[in-house]
């Protein structure tokens, strides 16, 4: 069974077995955002076009 033994050995070369293993929870990120300005400064551009061009 040599060829198991060396097997063994070639995945404990591969593999990183010395690395912390963390759970799902702890690889995501949050980070705290305002949302941006509003672009029209709360003017209604829908009404504004159609009093512009009512006649």
């Amino acid at each position: 069974m040599p060829d198991t033994e060396h097997r063994a050995s070639d995945l404990q070369h591969r593999v990183h077995v010395d690395l912390p293993r963390i759970s799902p929870d702890q690889m995501t990120t949050s980070q705290q955002t305002e949302p941006p300005p509003d672009p029209t400064g709360g003017r209604d551009g829908d009404a504004e076009f159609m009093i512009r061009h009512a006649g």
